[in-house]
């Protein structure tokens, strides 16, 4: 009974462990919203601080005759707007003249003529128009010299006040940054001691208790043992053993019809494989086996994975895409998703700034917006691939992630695996065809046929092994 309530805390701990990193992560992402917001508002504040003082300063230049950068800004958009109505008058003029020779059944010299007279009659309208803009802006003042004087005055009290109201509105937003930068470091420290609280109590209690583990070793994270998987009288996967190790790029290579991917979909439960254990490291201390869970809570042990036909929701954008694969991190309850509460809003904020560095990461940030229905394939690819990072994987599986890639974007893919191992912290498991692509990246390789394994090995051991280059690589 004892044993049994001891792991029973354990769990809850380790439960509590997971929430409270998620809360840490959350804290620090929402930290940098809020000092983004805040240097936006800052931003805006001190700009309509800017317009006001350079409107108060455009009447005293006015009347000096003096052309501030504004006053400058101000006559070339007037400028812009005479051209604009000054090109619509253009095109009008072209169609009444059209219109005109058919009524009036004008030859092309006549209408030539009336034309080209209109035409200038429209150009001297424009110059017109912009010596009037010009002479709005001249000097006003009777005296111009008192005037330069009363503008310079002016403009050193005005100067003045505007570098006194920026420094006023500054240091407000920068107390309310310190003030954000200090809730979010004591709430951190906070969770930080609890969490070592919480894994000094799992050290305590896993002292004297008896792993359950499975046997599984403390670098493994991944265990098939024996597993087999029939359909009908065709054997597609025979007595498969062999573990993956956390940290590390593992590839399963075979020829066509080998059982790759249906060692993937028995993995993710997509298939229930009817022999056989599959061993999965959950966290520290807890061993889990996949073959009790159903395949919609395969993701919350943290495997994700890719399809060897890209599978996402084409009337979506591509970011929207990645935000739907976050579901299953929101903490906000169903209340709270009803009401649309703050923490709701917050987390959905946090979710979106990390779709975006996601994309950014991969290259991807110009598409975000778009559906991805008729991108190239490897961009759909790429964002497949982004969508698995949205749920802090601890094993990532991809299936022929390079299929219908050019020779550059596999170099490229294979850049971005390992950036994504090493950043991530994950494990990568893939299926693919490219030996140039799996030799490159893979830390260790396990060769099948038939179902059956034929060897496991360095990359280096399975280019050098016999059975591979005829099952599957071929002689040179």
């Amino acid at each position: 009974m004892a044993k049994m309530i001891n792991r029973l805390i354990l769990k809850y701990r380790i439960f509590r462990i997971e929430k409270l990193q998620a809360k840490q992560e959350f804290l620090e992402n929402y930290r940098d919203i809020q000092v983004f917001r805040q240097d936006k508002l800052l931003l805006s504040a001190t700009n309509r601080i800017e317009e006001t003082h350079q409107e108060k300063l455009r009447g005293f230049a006015l009347r000096a005759g003096i052309t501030t950068k504004y006053i400058e800004q101000e006559i070339k958009t007037r400028f812009e707007k005479a051209e604009t109505k000054h090109y619509w008058e253009k095109r009008a003029l072209n169609q009444i003249m059209i219109r005109k020779a058919k009524t009036h059944k004008l030859d092309e010299a006549q209408l030539e003529v009336i034309r080209n007279k209109k035409l200038k009659l429209l150009d001297d309208m424009l110059a017109l128009r912009k010596q009037k803009i010009t002479a709005s802006f001249e000097a006003k003042a009777k005296n111009p010299e008192q005037a330069v004087a009363l503008y310079e005055n002016n403009s050193l009290l005005l100067d003045a006040l505007f570098e006194k109201k920026t420094q006023v509105v500054k240091e407000k937003y920068a107390a309310k940054t310190a003030k954000i930068e200090t809730n979010k470091k004591n709430q951190l420290e906070r969770i930080a001691q609890n969490i070592k609280n919480h894994k000094d109590m799992i050290g305590k209690l896993t002292k004297d208790m008896p792993k359950n583990d499975n046997g599984l070793p403390e670098d493994v994270i991944l265990r098939l043992d024996k597993l087999t998987m029939r359909f009908g009288g065709l054997v597609a996967v025979d007595n498969l053993t062999f573990d993956v190790k956390q940290g590390e790029i593992f590839g399963l290579i075979g020829p066509n019809g080998a059982g790759k991917t249906t060692v993937f979909n028995c993995i993710t439960k997509f298939y229930n494989p009817p022999s056989g254990l599959m061993y999965f490291r959950k966290n520290l201390v807890e061993v889990i086996l996949l073959n009790e869970y159903p395949v919609h809570k395969i993701v919350k042990q943290g495997i994700v994975r890719t399809f060897q036909n890209v599978e996402l929701i084409w009337e979506l954008s591509v970011l929207d895409n990645l935000l739907v694969a976050a579901h299953s991190l929101f903490q906000t309850g169903f209340f709270g998703q009803l009401i649309h509460s703050r923490k709701l809003h917050q987390e959905e904020a946090v979710l979106r700034k990390k779709a975006t560095d996601i994309l950014a990461m991969l290259g991807l940030l110009p598409y975000q917006f778009v559906i991805p229905f008729g991108l190239p394939y490897g961009i759909l690819k790429k964002i497949e691939l982004a969508r698995t990072l949205m749920v802090k994987p601890k094993m990532i599986i991809l299936d022929e992630p390079a299929a219908g890639l050019n020779e550059s974007e596999t170099v490229e893919l294979a850049r971005i695996i390992r950036k994504i191992r090493k950043e991530y912290n994950t494990t990568i498991f893939l299926v693919e065809h490219d030996m140039g692509l799996v030799m490159d990246v893979c830390d260790t390789i396990c060769a099948i046929s038939f179902g059956k394994q034929i060897a496991i090995g360095s990359p280096k051991e399975i280019q050098n092994n016999k059975i591979v280059r005829d099952a599957y690589l071929g002689e040179e």
